[in-house]
């Protein structure tokens, strides 16, 4: 979140970032009971110094008739501090509710149409076929069953067969070796369920509610990605400079309600309700966090690249790159089948606004005063959609898909699918 302070000497800034991400932001709320919060508190205070004042006099005097104004000037204190308690909550709340800053370099515009390609790598492939889709694809070949995941489950779930469920747990493997043996990532396996606090350290609540599962009746939410325990791995600490950036990678199953994208990519293996990550984490200083944004968006490319997939790379714009994102790239893989770019990645520095929700500092040196720390993070890959354009891309006239060399040794020795 943005710190009261920082709202109170930029009203105009913060007003200016949240219009142009499209976002609503409380600031003329903030301000005013900003200006009551603190008048009770001064209240209080002034009263306190009054009361004692009075009582090093009754101590001197004993004069039993100051006992009464001091019982009086106690209970205003009191009154005045409860007062001031309540509306610092309500505006506590408030400051939830206000969007991140961005980065002097993010494009401005309202929707994905103004974002930025600012680079690509590779081709569309020439397929020498009429591409086919994944999800055609994938049924022809026995891999994705969605017909028998609606009646177990519903719309938006799929499952994923024999060689399709090989597939993705390779994809799995292969991205978290790659992480952990060259990126220098460390492997977490984090809780699926977390708390209320853990998704508001993230920026997840109170806005996107609507977009998670809750568990009845407790205070738990399927996470939405890994992104939210492994954030939330350090809140309420303070960290040694020394140690960061740490970096961390985790695979996890992830729900999304998917609130408000009715109609959107019904077909396919696109847009789920459950779906599977690779998820990169970082947790940094403010000096060196947009180096390690580039870095840890490079890592996620490096898959990518790996597997020998076309993709772009977009600077969102900031009607486009969320809420809580100071600055974000996509990455999106070409998919000829469905003859269009899939986002696998989304890549984002928050600066300290995660972490000052969370309460996440570091210590610059011995005897300095705790800063917040800033917070990265990026999937290194997302699998529904990797796993589409691999099944797109890779596809052969005969209805089979070759197996990308780099998965190869993680298939037990399939290399082609479809072939028995």
């Amino acid at each position: 979140m943005l710190s009261l302070d920082f709202i109170r000497k930029n009203p105009d800034a913060v007003r200016r970032a949240a219009q142009l991400k499209g976002e609503p932001a409380p600031i003329d709320d903030i301000l005013r009971l900003d200006g009551v919060w603190r008048g009770h508190l001064h209240k209080a205070e002034t009263v306190k110094a009054e009361q004692n004042e009075l009582s090093k006099e009754f101590a001197r005097t004993r004069d039993e008739s100051l006992k009464e104004r001091l019982r009086q000037m106690a209970d205003t204190a009191k009154s005045e501090l409860a007062v001031a308690d309540a509306v610092k909550k309500e505006l506590d709340d408030l400051l939830l509710r206000v969007p991140n800053i961005f980065h002097e370099s993010v494009p401005v515009g309202e929707t994905e149409a103004d974002n930025v390609v600012i680079r690509e790598w590779g081709s569309k492939p020439d397929l020498g076929l009429a591409a086919r889709t994944h999800y055609d694809l994938g049924e022809a070949l026995g891999i994705m069953d969605f017909e028998r995941a609606a009646r177990v489950a519903g719309s938006r779930f799929a499952f994923l067969v024999g060689d399709g469920a090989r597939l993705e747990r390779a994809l799995v493997q292969f991205m978290l070796d790659v992480h952990t043996r060259e990126h220098g990532y460390v492997e977490l396996w984090t809780p699926m369920l977390v708390n209320s606090a853990a998704m508001t350290g993230t920026a997840n609540l109170p806005k996107f509610a609507d977009q998670l599962f809750k568990v009845e009746d407790r205070d738990l939410w399927l996470i939405p990605t890994a992104e939210v325990p492994v954030t939330n791995l350090h809140r309420e600490e303070i960290l040694d400079a020394e140690r960061l950036p740490l970096k961390y990678v985790s695979y996890a199953p992830s729900w999304r309600t998917e609130a408000g994208a009715a109609g959107k990519d019904t077909r396919g293996f696109i847009r789920m309700h459950q779906f599977s990550k690779v998820e990169l984490v970082k947790v940094t200083t403010a000096e060196t966090s947009l180096d390690e944004f580039e870095k840890l968006t490079h890592d996620a490319e490096d898959i990518l690249q790996r597997l020998g997939l076309h993709y772009q790379v977009l600077a969102m714009c900031t009607g486009d790159m969320g809420f809580a994102q100071y600055k974000k790239y996509d990455l999106m893989a070409w998919a000829p089948g469905v003859d269009r770019y899939l986002e696998v990645s989304s890549c984002s520095t928050f600066n300290d606004f995660q972490a000052m929700r969370a309460n996440i500092r570091y210590r610059p040196g011995r005897g300095v005063s705790p800063k917040f720390a800033h917070t990265i993070n990026g999937s290194g890959l997302a699998l529904p959609r990797t796993l589409d354009a691999i099944i797109e891309t890779y596809q052969r006239a005969d209805g089979m898909v070759t197996v990308p060399d780099v998965l190869k040794p993680y298939m037990g020795g399939v290399e082609l699918i479809g072939a028995r």
